[in-house]
């Protein structure tokens, strides 16, 4: 039997057993099994899992393009980037992965425009392995929806989870330590209303873990602690893009695009200033500013980071060996009291602060 036959076989007993107490580790283990099948499909034993398109990062940040075919990511990448790309009005226009850099405030954010990914991609159908590969090591996604078909939102938010992407989710506090012996001891810091201790038990002997203690710091369901067994998933901040809604009545557009974070016209280039700033603001970019010993501060180019950046990052950007040559950094801005203020490699930045670094 295939893993698809396997995985279909497996769905049916999860639908046809009932949901209590007594099923409870049952489920569990059915769960449990579903996401090793899964994960096999998605990355067959020997492939590696695919490397995907051979794109180069580039940037300060990069955002992907994931949608349907046809649905308009090469004419907004066009608008993003000022760079032309093979466009038609038909399906599978993008056969390969296109890159463009949008420039916003200082930052160079590299945007890729991907194939169109096909219901059942997670299953194995198009290629779609190809286009999360890159998009998994992503900052930002873009969800593209056409505002004719908004049904498309389920269809690609269903893709990314087979492929191990969470959109717009923070990652379980989980802390599991396994033991030599002792059995499964399970202690938590919130109540628990989504998830039992016989599924938590259930999910652990599947992965053969019988001795370890493991600590939950939020309230949590079966099927994002399997994720934490699982280890691969990736937590991506995620814009849902509405297309094409100068195609569709000002009535409907206002009923359809509650659901999504922006309304777009890219051929008109309808909302295009607006997408950038969300973007911006969603992949938590911040301006800092270096200054010389001496030397006026150089407020012309910024050194484009995220947000919460230490010192010692900030070494680590502008030069290889200067954490090892650091002595201290002075400190002007938001993230210090006084102007300057002496701090060490731990301090973390805010926007527009000003940083001189002082080698030993």
């Amino acid at each position: 039997m295939g893993v698809q036959e396997r995985i279909k076989e497996i769905e049916e007993e999860m639908a046809r057993t009932q949901v209590n107490k007594a099923t409870e580790y049952h489920l569990g283990v059915l769960k449990a099994k579903l996401a090793k099948l899964r994960r096999e499909l998605i990355a067959p034993r020997g492939t590696g899992g695919g490397s995907g398109f051979e794109i180069k990062r580039s940037g300060d940040a990069s955002i992907v393009l994931i949608g349907l075919p046809s649905v308009g990511k090469s004419t907004l990448l066009g608008k993003l980037t000022n760079r032309e790309s093979k466009i038609a009005a038909y399906a599978f226009t993008t056969l390969t992965c296109i890159p463009g850099v949008m420039e916003y405030k200082g930052a160079r954010i590299q945007i890729l425009d991907l194939p169109g990914i096909l219901e059942g991609a997670k299953d194995g159908k198009g290629r779609g392995r190809e286009v999360i590969a890159v998009a998994r090591n992503s900052d930002l996604i873009f969800v593209l929806v056409e505002a004719m078909h908004p049904k498309q939102k389920t269809v690609i938010e269903n893709e990314l989870y087979g492929f191990g992407i969470r959109t717009n989710r923070n990652r379980p506090q989980v802390i599991i330590d396994k033991n030599a012996k002792g059995g499964i001891v399970i202690n938590t810091t919130v109540k628990l209303t989504k998830i039992s201790k016989n599924e938590i038990i259930a999910a652990l002997n599947e992965y053969r873990i019988f001795n370890a203690n493991v600590v939950l710091r939020n309230d949590i369901d079966i099927d994002e602690f399997i994720d934490v067994l699982e280890g691969n998933r990736e937590y991506i901040p995620t814009i849902h893009i509405l297309t094409k809604s100068d195609l569709i009545t000002k009535k409907d557009l206002v009923k359809v695009s509650k659901e999504y974070d922006i309304a777009i016209a890219a051929e008109k280039g309808e909302g295009i200033e607006k997408l950038k700033e969300i973007a911006y603001q969603k992949l938590n970019l911040i301006n800092i500013f270096t200054k010389r010993k001496g030397e006026e501060t150089d407020l012309e180019e910024p050194l484009v980071v995220r947000r919460g950046i230490k010192i010692s990052e900030v070494c680590d950007r502008l030069h290889r060996d200067l954490r090892k040559e650091f002595r201290y950094a002075m400190v002007w801005g938001k993230s210090v009291k006084h102007q300057p203020q002496k701090v060490g490699l731990a301090h973390i930045l805010a926007d527009g602060d000003i940083i001189q670094i002082i080698k030993r």
